[in-house]
């Protein structure tokens, strides 16, 4: 036995133009965005962040904007966001130079120098550009894996 399902939702002319998104509470959207509650309401009052009134006066924050705040809450200075950026859970990180950059089709072959040593890594390619990956750069291979072995030679 199948059943259908119509689902409606009604729209007024003012909402036509806009695509439905979720709604955050002002805590909620200051705990994404790493600050205070008294801050977030001065962000909405100098109209810093966009925010929608519901009918009993209360604010709430579109997701669309937290996400355009983001990035730029998590430092104050371009180096301090990418710092934050780049903080992630694993410890194995090894630090070395960019040796090569290879590109085919959907995939990039990253080989890193380090300690005299050769990692080589497979990633995507779109990866690849996006990072703006060269000869010569310095990067970091983050290694993850359930085992670790250890060889004496």
């Amino acid at each position: 036995m199948t059943r259908n399902f119509v689902v409606a939702t009604i729209v007024s002319p003012m909402q036509k133009n806009r695509k439905s998104e979720r709604l955050l509470k002002l805590r909620d959207a200051a705990l994404q965005l790493g600050i205070s509650f008294p801050t977030i309401k001065q962000w909405i009052y100098k109209k810093k962040i966009k925010s929608n009134q519901t009918a009993g006066g209360h604010h709430r924050i579109p997701e669309s904007e937290v996400d355009r705040l983001l990035f730029r809450t998590r430092g104050k200075t371009e180096q301090q966001r990418k710092e934050e950026v780049r903080r992630v859970s694993g410890r194995n990180q090894l630090v070395g130079r960019i040796e090569s950059v290879q590109i085919s089709g959907l995939m990039a072959e990253v080989r890193l120098s380090i300690g005299g040593q050769q990692i080589t890594s497979i990633i995507t390619a779109r990866s690849a550009r996006e990072m703006q990956l060269k000869q010569g750069q310095t990067a970091a291979a983050l290694i993850k894996a359930t085992e670790v072995m250890i060889l004496r030679v």
